[in-house]
């Protein structure tokens, strides 16, 4: 958490330093995450969540910037009738609703005013962990999800429309090593620039 919590400071400070050189945007953003857990323990396909939360656009110059966000995020799946008995609160077939804080960190490419591509790493923080708790006390999905996004935005005046995909890199089981569990996802939805 004091990693996490460094991170975001230095962000910060890196952010309002260059403010004084760069272009500087706030908003606020809100959209729709269709989102897959993969693995035995769960049926194929995406089902749908929401995001919201807030933004920095910081261009250094008219071709490039960064793109800091703050977003809750709720990711659903669904179990499987593969689940066995490792799971003892979560049943085959049951629905899974994991609430996370993700804060990517977004390397902007300005194609022009109106198209801005997108890519970067994203950390979540799980804040529902015992929601899914073992017969042991044990938490079923670990704290913290790393993925890597990408995707494009369009501007319009003060609106932004975003879609991007994103792929979970690290094992979400915190179960055993028998089951990898990972996610993707593909995050739509809007911006306004304050």
């Amino acid at each position: 958490m004091k990693k996490i919590c460094s991170f975001v400071v230095i962000t910060l400070l890196v952010a309002n330093m260059a403010h004084a050189q760069a272009a500087f945007r706030l908003g606020i953003k809100g959209g729709t995450n269709l989102t897959k857990l993969d693995g035995q323990s769960f049926n194929n396909g995406f089902k749908a969540g929401y995001q919201l939360g807030g933004f920095i656009e910081l261009d250094f110059d008219k071709s490039i910037g960064i793109q800091p966000e703050v977003l809750f995020s709720e990711s659903n799946g669904r179990t499987s009738s593969n689940l066995g008995s490792v799971l003892t609160n979560l049943n085959s077939n049951q629905d899974v609703k994991l609430n996370y804080l993700s804060i990517p960190i977004l390397l902007r490419i300005n194609a022009n005013k109106m198209l801005t591509f997108l890519v970067g790493p994203q950390y979540s923080i799980l804040i529902n962990p015992h929601e899914t708790t073992l017969q042991n006390g044990q938490d079923a999905f670990k704290k913290g999800d790393f993925a890597m996004l990408g995707g494009l935005q369009i501007n319009l005046s003060a609106l932004r429309i975003y879609g991007r995909y994103g792929i979970g890199l690290n094992n979400l089981n915190d179960v055993s090593n028998q089951d990898k569990w990972t996610s993707q996802q593909i995050q739509l939805g809007i911006g306004i620039k304050l």
